[in-house]
């Protein structure tokens, strides 16, 4: 590791963890106290540290490799555990999260998986000029529907937007009722250019990982819709947290079958010799 890099003994600073505690499949949700949730369906888990927001898990589900790392809230806190996982080997990071839809079609407990993200994160444009997209991996989309699909999983596809703020940033009123100009309308607007979706992390998350060639997606549980006043706690988390540990099998397995055919990108032959499988 580089000197400018902290680090504690052969730990990483923030996540408390070293060579060989995560795997390269790991879901990131923002809250601590899914990480256990998740591991909850694995075959095996293991907790290998807990560290001011990041709580991390790493076991195997149906023969997968696979780690949770909470990143908690906001671009920074997520830019800092994307960091330091890509440092400890990880290639491919899948955002568990919850979100409020921004059109009335998408129902309470539903899920979105989100293509790409709007960046008002913040945190990214460390990394990247405002131009540079802020885009989903393709095969982890796509797994993701796959899983989705199997399990029959109510489900949506489209852009996020990352804010940096839950409020304000949001279009809800601040303190003392303060709301700028630009947030009082930002919901029609986004919804009007089809974004489906606001959260928190998702444009940090993939921007990082496209800088470093690693692979990124998001799964969202809807427990908000933003033009119904709708908010329901929770709802959909469960089925969005299967949908993100089963779409890591799927990865697995597509990846295991490009590794014996000598291919480096996903492609159609890999899909029909893994249904025929």
């Amino acid at each position: 590791m580089s000197a400018l890099r902290p680090t504690v003994g052969a730990k990483v600073y923030h996540l408390m963890a070293g060579p060989g505690d995560v795997a390269p499949y790991v879901l990131t949700p923002g809250d601590p106290d899914r990480v256990p949730r998740i591991a909850k369906y694995w075959d095996s888990a293991r907790a290998v540290a807990t560290h001011r927001e990041y709580v991390t898990y790493t076991g195997t589900y149906k023969g997968a490799p696979i780690s949770a790392v909470s990143t908690g809230i906001g671009g920074p806190a997520a830019a800092i555990a994307i960091e330091e996982l890509l440092t400890l080997g990880a290639n491919t990071f899948i955002r568990v999260g919850t979100t409020g839809a921004l059109h009335e079609w998408i129902r309470i407990g539903d899920v979105i998986i989100n293509t790409g993200a709007v960046r008002f994160d913040g945190a990214s444009n460390a990394y990247a000029m405002p131009e540079y997209p802020a885009v989903a991996s393709y095969d982890v989309v796509l797994a993701l529907i796959t899983a989705a699909e199997m399990l029959g999983v109510r489900y949506h596809v489209g852009l996020t937007a990352s804010t940096a703020d839950f409020y304000v940033g949001q279009g809800r009123p601040g303190f003392k009722d303060y709301q700028p100009p630009w947030s009082r309308d930002i919901i029609n607007t986004l919804s009007s250019m089809n974004v489906l979706n606001f959260e928190m992390e998702a444009a940090t998350i993939y921007t990082i990982a496209n800088v470093h060639g690693a692979r990124a997606g998001g799964i969202m549980a809807v427990i908000a819709n933003r033009k119904t006043n709708e908010f329901v706690p929770d709802a959909g988390v469960d089925d969005a947290i299967r949908v993100a540990n089963e779409a890591v099998r799927i990865l697995y397995e597509w990846d295991s079958i490009k590794t014996n055919m000598g291919l480096r990108y996903l492609t159609m032959n890999v899909i029909k010799k893994w249904i025929k499988e």
